[in-house]
């Protein structure tokens, strides 16, 4: 039987479609390998999906209808999103660090019914149950535990995860098209709270596709999460989706974990990579072995590159790939395996499937090497979000003008490859998770002791963005470091808690009264900083 092709036709372009090719192509071979769990083939995941299709058809779940999803990485989840494209549903992914107003924001932004959540969050949503405002079921994997918080039973239908994982294995009679959105990915986006990004099934096509061939896997690779959670697009579409679409094996752990690293890579022969700079930053600390380069280990896709990626490359006997992309738009550039890198901020070689354009503050063009805004648009239809959900106005400023806008500083060079310079808005990005810096400060100015404030980003160790707090406190009062961070903890995601905290006599303004970051960002770090870590100060996760 011939191989699965490397680009499929437009046609085509569905989770469903390109699950069944797999699967007839390459029947019980495994596809997702639980390192602490079962294996997956492709046929039990293409059965297992059309069961799960029709199991939310027979609970009402209509075409195009979203449905929130609070599961740790395990296959059911794999199968779960996969049974959901297969229906024509819309996935919602929860971040699993979400609580309190993280939690119920998403929820009732999502307009979702029906929640399918693990009973260890189960506390989580009934600290929040009185705020939901749409929400009227929850499937409870893996089954509704006795001791159900009364606040839920009272107020949801609650069943159990088996009454949507069934056993009729019939065809679903559902037309999906790539043009159909497949998920709501909720991200910071460039102003305010989080957004939700609406994704066609050929955007999320594209991504994995990218990805897979970005990295270099093939059928004869096994590809490792390297802690990747399934919530996000990385591990979600980058690697679980271009395993299937390349034939490849998905090697499953939860969460990263330092001292198995190598040992999952041993044990279970992996040959590929996708990890975030900061694990890259880990590994390469770790103490040199005469074995280092004699793995299972062949490509490592790095985001971003460490400024050692040479050296790590070397070191560890592998060859190394990145690129740039986002939640809205699935890649304009990469670098592929082995290419050269310039210097750490150049992310890639531009596309032929994106037109790419560094813009100025009106949109005209910038001349190469001049920073400006990073603006797309793909060649290929429904490759870029559809919009964000439920915000008609900050859809429109971001595709004006006929771009999106990335809300991401760069240029590019005269050999067309493009170069990350900094966010040009207030989000920023740590270990891999976007972050409202607005978010940030809304809790933070919660705190008694705290007249205002202004978060922003610094670059640290580890080659990736830290959060650092500039605040000012209220007359006659003083702030702790550690109380406020303790403060942050209870109410914000551990990602977003700050590791940096300057106490300052002023914010620098403009003379309209607006904060201006960027002379903080320009200070960063100063001898009076306080340091989260370097106070060995641990974080509730």
């Amino acid at each position: 039987m011939t191989a699965l092709p490397d680009e499929f036709p437009i046609e085509q372009r569905t989770v469903g479609q390109i699950l069944r090719q797999a699967a007839a192509r390459y029947q019980d071979k495994p596809v997702v390998v639980d390192v602490e769990g079962p294996t997956l083939s492709f046929c039990q995941l293409d059965d297992w999906s059309t069961r799960i299709a029709n199991g939310l058809i027979a609970n009402g779940i209509e075409f195009q209808q979203p449905v929130l999803i609070m599961l740790p990485d395990v296959v059911e989840l794999v199968a779960l999103w996969a049974g959901l494209a297969r229906r024509g549903a819309v996935e919602v992914p929860i971040n699993l660090a979400y609580r309190g107003v993280f939690l119920s924001r998403i929820v009732n932004d999502s307009t979702a019914t029906t929640l399918v959540v693990h009973q260890d969050y189960l506390e989580r949503v009934a600290d929040v149950a009185a705020e939901l405002e749409t929400l009227k079921r929850l499937f409870v994997f893996p089954a509704v535990p006795d001791d159900l918080p009364d606040v839920i039973s009272k107020r949801f239908q609650v069943r159990d995860f088996a009454d949507i994982d069934g056993d009729d294995q019939s065809p679903v009679e559902v037309d999906v098209s790539y043009r159909d959105m497949i998920g709501i990915m909720y991200t910071s986006g460039t102003t305010g709270v989080s957004k939700g990004v609406m994704v066609s099934h050929a955007h999320a096509y594209r991504y994995a596709r990218n990805v897979g061939m970005n990295h270099g896997v093939t059928d004869q690779d096994r590809y490792y999460t390297a802690g990747l959670p399934l919530f996000h697009i990385a591990g979600q579409w980058g690697v679980v989706y271009s395993s299937i679409m390349r034939g490849a094996t998905v090697l499953l752990r939860r969460g990263y974990k330092n001292d198995l690293f190598w040992k999952d890579i041993a044990e279970h022969g992996g040959t590929v990579v996708f990890m975030l700079g900061a694990i890259a930053n880990f590994i390469w600390q770790q103490p040199e072995s005469a074995e280092d380069a004699h793995t299972p280990l062949e490509k490592v896709g790095m985001y971003p590159v460490i400024p050692e990626h040479e050296a790590f490359a070397k070191r560890f006997g592998v060859l190394i790939a990145s690129g740039y992309g986002s939640t809205e738009n699935p890649g304009p550039c990469s670098h592929s395996l082995g290419s050269p890198f310039p210097n750490n901020q150049c992310v890639g070689y531009l596309k032929e499937t994106v037109q790419t354009r560094i813009m100025d503050e009106n949109d005209v063009p910038c001349a190469p090497g001049v920073v400006g805004e990073i603006c797309c648009r793909p060649h290929n239809p429904w490759e870029v979000m559809l919009g964000y959900w439920n915000k008609p106005e900050a859809t429109v400023k971001a595709f004006r003008n006929l771009w999106f806008h990335t809300g991401d500083a760069g240029y590019v060079d005269e050999q067309g490859r493009l170069y990350f310079v900094d966010r040009v808005t207030d989000s920023l990005r740590r270990r891999g998770e976007n972050i409202s810096s607005m978010e940030v400060e809304d809790i933070v100015n919660q705190h008694d002791q705290v007249l205002e404030c202004a978060v922003f980003p610094v670059w640290a160790d580890e080659s990736e963005q830290e959060v650092m707090v500039a605040l000012t406190c209220q007359p006659g009062s003083t702030v702790e470091p550690a109380e406020l961070i303790a403060f942050c903890n209870q109410r914000m995601p551990y990602f977003m808690v700050p590791r940096y905290i300057d106490i300052v006599e002023e914010i620098p303004k403009t003379p309209t009264g607006k904060i201006q970051k960027f002379p903080l960002r320009e200070r960063g770090i100063t001898a009076s900083t306080w340091d989260r870590i370097a106070e060995g100060v641990k974080l509730k996760r």
